[in-house]
């Protein structure tokens, strides 16, 4: 089943063609890598699926619903979860409650009933730790997590919603390179349970071309290349505007 259809998606600022004609689209448990050089219109192309930014041209749909446009907050309540290069979380706050406050957002409930109720969500916070490996830190502050321990809070924080699809900036930014490739397969492991899919940029060829279903790279707004990861590493134009430069 199609989760996400992105079709001649265009955006443009003042002269320049940020993202330029864009179109493919993800079924239910498929992980997509999005990749380019710096300023290829991978973060626009993030922003418009996930409507920070309004397209000047193009369709995105969700389930076959139309989303193009729609508010951030809408797009959320629709199903997808957005995890961020730099993880935050509520620092004074506690991993357990860092889980309960993004539940009660999901259910939308106000931060009054969250200061009323502090058992709420308890359950459902727990069973979503032990998801990401995080039941021994529950306690602890947010604030005092091992970055690669706030990379995976950040990322429950964004599976609270019980996304269809997830969108994912730079998961391994920041982290040790066995930290990342187990944040990838824990990610990877998911997206099978749930029939998640997942949408991620990376600048770590060995994380995408190992986690990665399908590959779409972009240049200068366009789509060079798309395909299994092993045909678009071995594809002359991708070699020689990205993978050639060293990466």
């Amino acid at each position: 089943m199609t989760v996400l259809a992105v079709t001649g998606l265009q955006k443009r600022f003042g002269g320049v063609r940020a993202v330029d004609d864009v179109t493919f689209s993800i079924v239910a448990g498929e992980i997509l890598a999005l990749i380019g050089p710096n300023g290829a219109g991978k973060s626009t192309c993030f922003n418009l699926i996930n409507g920070q930014i309004a397209p000047d041209h193009g369709t995105i749909h969700l389930h076959g619903r139309d989303i193009t446009g729609l508010a951030p907050r809408q797009i959320a309540r629709l199903g997808v979860g957005r995890s961020f290069q730099i993880a935050a979380g509520f620092a004074s706050m506690t991993v357990r409650q860092n889980l309960q406050t993004a539940f009660a957002a999901h259910h939308r409930q106000s931060w009054r009933f969250w200061h009323d109720a502090m058992g709420a969500h308890i359950a459902e916070a727990e069973a979503l730790l032990a998801r990401v490996g995080l039941v021994a830190q529950a306690d602890r502050a947010a604030g005092v997590l091992a970055y690669g321990d706030l990379k995976r809070l950040d990322l429950a924080i964004a599976l609270a919603g019980a996304p269809g699809l997830l969108l994912m900036d730079e998961p391994g930014a920041g982290m040790a390179l066995a930290e990342r490739g187990a944040l990838m397969r824990l990610v990877q492991k998911l997206a099978r349970e749930d029939g998640m899919a997942v949408l991620f940029t990376e600048h770590d060829m060995a994380a995408v071309f190992a986690i990665a279903d399908r590959v779409v790279v972009l240049n200068r707004g366009k789509i060079l290349a798309s395909g299994d990861p092993a045909s678009v590493r071995a594809d002359p134009l991708v070699q020689a505007r990205y993978l050639g430069a060293g990466r």
